[in-house]
């Protein structure tokens, strides 16, 4: 469930950000809010659970990057034309912007954990 719920609003934010979305950006938004439910349960600062929810997302984006659009030729995104890019798949901006995103994701996916496991109780 908390896979689903993190890639449609994953899926949600790309639309809304740019009018159209992929499939595969569903499933990279499902690992990321997955591993934002981990993020949430350590004792760290809200600061340090952002940085790492943007690591989080940047690195996903990386990977899917590299195996969709360099490794197969998709061409689903190009960061090339933006400043601090690596391979045209990442940039310094959306990285910074994934971290403003997890003040909100992080908790919200804390709490869709707390709601699956008290369901499955």
């Amino acid at each position: 469930m908390l896979f689903l719920l993190g890639g449609f609003a994953y899926g949600l934010i790309e639309v809304c950000w740019r009018g159209y979305s992929h499939w595969s950006m569903v499933i990279a938004g499902g690992a990321s809010f997955w591993v934002f439910s981990y993020i949430a349960k350590t004792e760290l600062p809200l600061l340090y659970k952002c940085i790492l929810g943007s690591l989080t997302v940047t690195a996903v984006e990386l990977l899917f990057g590299l195996i969709l659009n360099v490794w197969l030729g998709q061409g689903i995104w190009d960061y090339s034309k933006l400043h601090f890019n690596l391979l045209g798949q990442i940039c310094l901006l959306y990285s910074v912007l994934w971290g403003f995103i997890s003040l909100a994701a992080i908790p919200l996916a804390a709490a869709a954990s707390k709601l699956i496991e008290k369901g499955r109780a």
